[in-house]
């Protein structure tokens, strides 16, 4: 069995892609995001009208609809830029291992950051939501180690089965643990029990804030990240020969996607499929050119959790399904697709 990366002539069939498809591409998109944020505050248990929005925007609307504004701004805050986190961690994962099966969910690394939040939470104490991430980063930066040389045991390296393999056990062993801790306390097993599925319902300006910083600095190390992706695309040789320093262009991408994944599940729990599902789609229409890929995955993962968080409250209304498993009704069958087809290529 032979090892399954990603395209090594990336870098030059990213070039040979003319920039004038990208850019109305991604202007569309972005477009699409106006429409999308005012029917995610629209749309809930009881609807409100585009004048209602409007006037509670201004403070001239009164009663349930005003308040209905108000709590569904930082729900719809936190949906676009947790969507365009994941989707950017995963397109940096699958650019640092080569990887088409990256993401966070699969290798893992989410649960990672959710286990250490839960052990903060229940065995130190912890109460600050800005503690939350930094811990939630800590653990996602230690489990995405440990997958990594774990995958890489053995003949081939990190193989992308390999890879998978790591993480889906990694993430149910880690799994098991914060069930462990949880039994421990029984008061905290509600809201863990219901974080640990991923949401956006429980978002506030304050939690914002306490996150915010923090995916930005991830955005930026990305972003600058995306020209060493591109030659770390074409081989550890000939990018190593080109001039770039490997190991760390390969660090400084994987803190990067390590951060937004981390700081994401502090807020939300563990979401799954989006960082594997979007750079695909992304890649099929702006090609591998990270400097356009990561762009192009941070509106189109807004776009996916957007959609996915108005879904689940028009489905179950006037419940509604949490945005977790919605992505993961979506990203399965793809994850099953990327499967079959790269191991057709290997037989």
């Amino acid at each position: 069995m032979t090892t399954t990366q990603l395209p090594p002539t990336s870098g030059a069939a990213a070039v040979r892609r003319p920039r004038r498809v990208r850019l109305p591409w991604l202007l569309v998109l972005t477009a699409a995001l106006v429409p999308l944020a005012f029917a995610s505050i629209a749309v809930g248990s009881r609807e409100v009208g585009w004048g209602d929005i409007v006037g509670a925007l201004r403070g001239a609307s009164e009663g349930w609809e005003q308040a209905a504004v108000t709590k569904r701004i930082p729900r719809t805050l936190l949906a676009l830029i947790t969507g365009a986190a994941l989707a950017v961690s995963g397109a940096v994962m699958q650019g640092v291992t080569r990887n088409p099966l990256a993401d966070p969910g699969i290798l893992g690394i989410n649960m990672g950051a959710s286990l250490a939040v839960v052990v903060g939470i229940s065995v130190f104490g912890l109460t600050a939501a800005s503690t939350y991430t930094w811990v939630a980063i800590a653990g996602a930066a230690v489990t995405a180690v440990f997958v990594y040389a774990v995958g890489s045991l053995g003949r081939g390296g990190a193989t992308p089965l390999k890879l998978a393999l790591a993480g889906a056990a990694t993430a149910a062993a880690l799994e098991s643990f914060i069930s462990a801790v949880v039994l421990r306390r029984t008061d905290l097993g509600d809201a863990v029990q219901s974080w640990q599925i991923g949401g956006v319902g429980g978002a506030t300006y304050a939690s914002l804030q306490q996150v915010l910083p923090f995916l930005l600095a991830g955005f930026a190390i990305c972003l600058l990240s995306a020209r060493g992706l591109n030659l770390l695309a074409l081989g550890d040789e000939l990018a190593a020969g080109l001039g770039t320093r490997v190991a760390y262009a390969r660090a400084a991408a994987a803190l990067g996607a390590v951060v937004l994944c981390g700081a994401t599940t502090a807020v939300t729990g563990p979401i799954a499929f989006v960082g594997l599902v979007v750079p695909h789609l992304c890649r099929m229409v702006v090609g591998p050119d990270h400097r356009w890929l990561l762009p192009f995955s941070a509106v189109g993962g807004a776009i996916l959790v957007v959609v996915a968080d108005v879904l689940g409250r028009v489905v179950a209304r006037p419940g509604e399904i949490d945005v977790g498993i919605i992505t993961a009704l979506v990203g399965a069958p793809v994850f099953i697709a990327i499967v079959r087809r790269h191991k057709v290529r290997e037989l």
